[in-house]
């Protein structure tokens, strides 16, 4: 059995930011990945999702992002940036490799078990599936019964998609406006929140809020997470077109449902309106399910870990979790600076 320096399972934005920092310390890394591409999530998101940061902030370490630098990069722009990153990485990628188990091995490190492909061993192990790997669907009352169409934004790909149907779309962060607002053009649409949305300024004096964050050193002072998460309801990025088009009904905003009934909503008001499809914008929570077995997780699926470094295996760690270090840490612009603080506090394992 080949034993390898590190073993980096996934291979998207912040494996492949992973696989730089380890070839940057001297160490030969493998990256596993379960799909047939190094592209991560990206190709599977809704057909018109742009990014909330600007392209010259939004590059993996070593490549700029093509294009117009202050411009927002589109899903199929990042899938290919991804993929010419991942081409002239220097690391071994292999697609198609799902990992089923990581299981600790003593002082030597750790086996890595790959569906159909064996078993392999490794000094350390980085767990960079990211936090969007498994679709959250939160508890909502009577929707059970519901007999419409229950869509996560995961499954959504379009407005054609749903064309001419009553819509209620569950949550208030930027995914959920900016299906909301596209869909409004083709459909009857309602936000459904817990809170009014909070819409945070996109460009304040002129210049991305990314490029502040980045300038100030926000996105990792811990004085400033308040500002940015402080509040009730999840920040919009906004240039002012989202909260026009809500204070023009396209689509509108109301406050959360009571329940669901088997054709429609009952809203908090006590009205009941039938509606063909619930459309579910909740977000994500990571997949690392492969972790159970080592009891690296908690009773909720959630890593056990401080800023990165697992708290239960000495050689274990984790990139692109939300809130992991910063700000963004679960974004293209953040996952370099995590690879770096992750593998420099791997690479110095004693008897890895």
């Amino acid at each position: 059995m080949t034993h390898h320096d590190v073993i980096i399972i996934g291979g998207g934005q912040a494996g492949l930011a992973t696989a730089r920092a380890a070839t940057g310390l001297g160490l030969a890394p493998l990256v596993l990945e379960a799909s047939d591409s190094a592209t991560g999530s990206w190709s599977h998101y809704y057909d018109s999702l742009t990014l909330f940061s600007p392209a010259r902030c939004s590059a993996l370490p070593g490549k700029p992002f093509p294009g117009d630098p202050d411009g927002y990069p589109a899903r199929d722009e990042v899938v290919d940036y991804l993929a010419a990153y991942a081409e002239h990485l220097d690391a071994e990628i292999r697609t198609g490799q799902k990992v089923v188990a990581v299981t600790g091995a003593g002082p030597g490190g750790f086996e890595v078990e790959v569906e159909g492909a064996g078993t392999l061993s490794a000094a350390r192990v980085v767990a960079a599936s990211g936090g969007f790997g498994r679709p959250h669907r939160p508890h909502l009352p009577g929707l059970e019964d519901f007999g419409g169409t229950v869509l996560h934004s995961s499954q959504y790909c379009g407005p054609e998609q749903i064309s001419g149907r009553r819509v209620v779309i569950v949550g208030g962060g930027n995914s959920a406006v900016q299906i909301g607002i596209e869909l409004a053009e083709k459909a009857s649409v309602t936000l459904a929140t817990r809170h009014p949305l909070r819409f945070m300024p996109q460009r304040p004096f002129g210049r991305d809020i990314h490029l502040w964050l980045k300038t100030f050193g926000l996105d990792t002072a811990g004085w400033a997470r308040p500002l940015l998460t402080g509040g009730k309801g999840t920040p919009v990025m906004d240039t002012g077109a989202y909260r026009q088009a809500i204070a023009q009904g396209r689509p509108d905003r109301r406050p959360m449902f009571r329940r669901l009934d088997a054709t429609g909503v009952v809203w908090a008001d006590g009205t009941r309106e039938d509606v063909d499809v619930v459309l579910l914008a909740t977000g994500y929570r990571p997949e690392l399910g492969y972790l159970s077995k080592a009891g690296a997780l908690d009773s909720t699926g959630m890593p056990l870990h401080r800023q990165g470094l697992s708290t239960t295996h000495a050689g274990l760690g984790y990139v692109g979790l939300e809130w992991q270090r910063s700000f963004a840490s679960a974004t293209l612009r953040g996952v370099g600076a995590d690879a770096r603080h992750v593998m420099t506090a791997l690479r110095a394992r004693p008897g890895a």
